[in-house]
């Protein structure tokens, strides 16, 4: 069956050292170098972060036999399928997850694109322009009260590049930041 795989790996708890680390990494790249103080925006990408440390979440997307797709050409494929069972709800759910997998790679890692677009169709995409029109068409399906609400990825359409420029911020902060030790002395990255 087309679709999303499970969407809900063991979550990782408010208090977790790595969601700290994201957190505290996301406000200050957005807030005091991009100048995008939104905690609900800043909230959202942190927790992109943390989530898609989780590669089944990174990969949601499945094709019919069930094979996690990794080009967003067949990404956007399964999301055009002709008879969803319902419209609204998965197209919302398939075109967020364009749009951040579009934002994570191109943001955290642009200097990997051509490896992840291993596919010939996927070479051929905008990263940038696809996240922009995934988290735009996303807006159009969600309601301001859903959580997240509309204006959250009419947000994220509207500024995708500062976004990606904030994430280059991040992974520079993560990568110069000395390993992080916690209470019982293991190294946490």
């Amino acid at each position: 069956m087309y679709g999303l795989s499970d969407m809900n790996p063991e979550s990782i708890s408010p208090n977790h050292p790595l969601r700290r680390l994201f957190t505290g990494l996301v406000e200050h790249a957005f807030c005091a170098e991009v100048g995008m103080c939104d905690p609900v925006l800043t909230d959202y990408v942190a927790d992109l972060l943390v989530s898609f440390t989780h590669i089944d979440r990174l990969n949601a997307i499945r094709n019919a036999s069930g094979k996690r797709l990794e080009q967003v050409a067949a990404m956007l494929a399964v999301a055009s399928e002709e008879h969803p069972a319902t419209p609204v709800e998965r197209d919302r759910v398939m075109y967020r997850h364009i749009g951040d997998y579009t934002l994570f790679w191109a943001g955290v890692y642009p200097e990997q694109l051509k490896r992840v677009s291993r596919d010939p169709s996927d070479v051929l995409l905008d990263y940038v322009s696809q996240g922009k029109r995934s988290y735009a068409i996303v807006s159009q399906l969600a309601g301001e009260n859903d959580a997240p609400p509309s204006s959250l990825f009419r947000h994220l359409s509207e500024d995708f590049e500062f976004c990606l420029y904030g994430l280059g911020l991040v992974r520079r902060g993560w990568e110069e930041a000395a390993p992080i030790t916690a209470e019982r002395g293991d190294i946490l990255y």
